[in-house]
């Protein structure tokens, strides 16, 4: 492997460790099925990384893989016969074109506010939000890792979720 090749993926893996939460907050925010964001976040990574020769570095990385998750996402919709992989098609497509026109509206500003507000959480909760939204762990894994109902914890995840959008927005709000 030539020295350019591994300064090149020595690059390439330090803005997957930047972008990688990110992407998966806007994939979801596509209206992606939970258990396929990873998959589609890992699919754009791998575009990106098959298209890394025509990237130019001059050029906002984060905004140029949210393109590549989009176009994704997009095939998703297309595709017949396959898993659903999105929640409602109807909208995906009006969230979608909603992000073609207002790319600006994603502020990375909001990652890091979370980031934030998951810190804060009991040790309990943010172990859960970590299991859930950062390992993929569906319901039925967690409640035999956390010897609780799989119904009992999409229930604390739905309150979590709920605290942790009151407090992003009350420090979007403090910005």
């Amino acid at each position: 492997m030539s020295a350019d090749l591994q300064m090149d993926d020595n690059l390439f893996a330090g803005l997957v460790e930047e972008h990688q939460a990110s992407l998966r907050v806007f994939v979801r925010s596509l209206g992606v099925e939970p258990d396929w964001v990873d998959d589609l976040a890992q699919d754009a990574f791998v575009v990106a990384y098959q298209e890394m020769e025509a990237y130019d570095l001059g050029r906002d990385f984060g905004k140029w893989l949210r393109g590549i998750a989009r176009n994704l996402v997009r095939n998703e919709l297309r595709k017949q016969g396959r898993h659903r992989r999105i929640l409602h098609e109807g909208l995906a497509e009006h969230l979608l074109d909603l992000g073609d026109k207002e790319e600006a509206r994603f502020d990375v500003g909001h990652v890091s506010a979370l980031r934030d507000c998951v810190e804060q959480l009991p040790n309990h909760s943010r172990e859960l939000v970590r299991s859930r939204y950062y390992e993929g762990w569906n319901a039925s894994i967690l409640a035999d890792k956390f010897e609780m109902k799989a119904a009992t914890i999409r229930q604390t995840l739905l309150r979590i979720r709920r605290q942790l959008y009151q407090c992003i927005s009350e420090r979007i709000r403090e910005a």
